[in-house]
């Protein structure tokens, strides 16, 4: 019986005949990284691997690294396992990682978007591109037949008229987004239909993100860094002297209550997430808005993804691991489970 390419060990999801892991929640010698998110880049390895536009972001977010970087596409050997890095969709850099050995290939999706005929392509990352394999490694974040997703282009016009609608009433729009991903998905999203409809600030943890976007040549729209208080008396100034009238703010979902919130004046507050599909995930966070838009595969991009690898065995990660491994094995796969200590948009740390 071959032996399996990736297995789960309490470091995280290892490659035996390589020696080295993915995405690994506690520290090791050497780690190939999927994508930059706080939950699947941790601070401590030896050495990193990553695609090469995520490392403006993990340097960011890890301070300096003993990091390589490779294209899409390109393939290193590592004690006789070939590995590549292939899109994932999700976020700047994200990559699938192909293994290959001995006549096996494994493919670990780390997280990603699937674009297709019902959703626009994410325009601030290299689109998902399915992986032929033996075995694939799929995330299952919103991994129930009820997360399917709205157009985006939809969604943003929505978004659009909300602000619209926010200024005329002379309040400012504050829209919430994880500042990496998210937050650059909002920005091209505002600026769709080409000029944004007005005055755009954003958090500095947004801000710093973006730069490294645009260092990989990702277009966003013009804006204004709104600058953290300098002491809790700010909370007394008026928006007029910070904030231009009628401007939308992005900034992390941490800041809703935050003294940076308060500098907005008077505001209605909107959270975009895929969360926001279950009924009443609005009303519990006490938003005035929420937008469905996720950098996660739905239900049917997920069951596409899997179909287009071709695999006879999935592994099932980080979500509604219960339900996917039942319905893989309903369609006649050989379907388990890794249970991982990845998290989603509802954990993911964020700065205030």
């Amino acid at each position: 019986m071959a032996e399996d390419l990736i297995v789960q060990r309490p470091e995280g999801l290892y490659c035996p005949p390589g020696d080295f892991y993915i995405d690994p929640w506690r520290a090791v010698p050497r780690a190939v990284i999927t994508h930059a998110h706080a939950d699947h880049a941790r601070r401590g390895h030896g050495h990193y691997l990553a695609h090469r536009d995520a490392l403006g972001v993990l340097r960011a977010r890890l301070g300096e690294l003993s990091i390589d970087g490779l294209a899409y596409g390109e393939t290193v050997e590592h004690r006789g396992v070939q590995i590549s890095l292939h899109p994932a969709g999700h976020v700047l850099g994200s990559a699938q990682v192909r293994l290959a050995w001995r006549g096996q290939v494994w493919v670990a999706s780390g997280d990603y978007f699937v674009s297709g005929v019902d959703h626009d392509t994410n325009t601030t990352c290299t689109p998902f591109e399915p992986v032929r394999c033996d075995c694939f490694i799929t995330e299952s974040t919103f991994g129930l037949p009820v997360y399917r997703w709205t157009p985006q282009a939809q969604v943003h016009a929505e978004i659009r008229q909300w602000w619209q609608d926010c200024a005329a009433q002379g309040e400012t729009a504050l829209l919430l987004g994880y500042s990496f991903g998210k937050a650059q998905r909002l920005l091209a999203g505002l600026a769709a239909d080409g000029e944004p409809p007005g005055p755009i600030v954003v958090h500095p943890a947004v801000h710093s993100v973006c730069e490294a976007y645009r260092a990989a040549g990702v277009a966003l729209p013009a804006y204004q860094v709104l600058p953290l208080p300098a002491s809790p008396s700010a909370r007394a100034r008026k928006a007029a002297t910070v904030v231009p009238p009628g401007a939308v703010a992005i900034a992390p979902p941490g800041v809703a209550e935050s003294a940076w919130a308060a500098q907005l004046g008077p505001h209605q507050t909107a959270f975009a997430s895929g969360w926001m599909r279950l009924r009443g995930a609005r009303r519990r966070q006490g938003l005035d808005r929420g937008f469905v838009l996720s950098d996660h595969a739905d239900w049917p991009g997920l069951v596409r993804a899997i179909g287009a690898t071709g695999a006879e065995r999935v592994i099932v990660t980080h979500g509604y691991e219960d339900t996917m491994v039942r319905w893989l094995g309903e369609q006649g796969l050989n379907a388990g489970r890794f249970h991982t200590e990845y998290g989603d948009e509802r954990v993911e740390a964020e700065p205030a």
